[in-house]
């Protein structure tokens, strides 16, 4: 039997030079692999008091949305700029290899909603903590950040230490 990590694909120097990408579309094509990755994110919130999961486009979506249904939550997307089709609030920030920003509607987190963020990596933050600044403006709390993989060596986790978070593969300067 295969291990998580076996079905992501790495490809290099995309979407520029010197980028590890690490590709989750070789998860998504294989059923086992598949449901190794959603019941290993699913299995980090067990035993987890939350009402909603935040996840953004694209692959968070991909990961969010089954995870919400199987554990009878509701789930609220994060979008790029301009996306969204009610009134919204934003944030910027940096990643990797660029700037972006998100989106989020203003009624979809209620103060003291407790909330998980999920997305498919972790590598310098940016988005993970962009995400954390929105629904804590809407008033919601984090209880907990789950992710696919986590990328070390760009220390993300440092811009969001003071949340619990998981990490399902780790990609430690590889």
């Amino acid at each position: 039997m295969k291990e998580l990590k076996d079905y992501i694909r790495t490809i290099p120097n995309f979407p520029k030079e010197g980028i590890m990408f690490r590709d989750v579309t070789t998860v998504f094509q294989d059923a086992e692999g598949l449901q190794l990755a959603i019941n290993s994110i699913q299995e980090s919130l067990s035993n987890l008091d939350f009402d909603v999961i935040v996840a953004p486009e694209s692959r968070g979506f991909l990961f969010g949305i089954p995870i919400a249904y199987n554990m009878k939550k509701s789930f609220v997307p994060v979008r790029k700029k301009g996306k969204l089709p009610y009134e919204t609030i934003e944030e910027s920030y940096d990643l990797e290899y660029g700037t972006e920003t998100l989106e989020i509607h203003k009624d979809s987190i209620s103060k003291g909603t407790k909330v998980v963020i999920i997305d498919d990596l972790i590598a310098t933050g940016g988005t993970i903590e962009a995400i954390i600044k929105l629904v804590e403006r809407l008033g919601g709390e984090v209880i907990k950040i789950s992710c696919l993989i986590e990328l070390p060596t760009l220390k993300g986790r440092e811009k969001i230490k003071d949340y619990e978070i998981s990490s399902s593969v780790i990609f430690d300067g590889e």
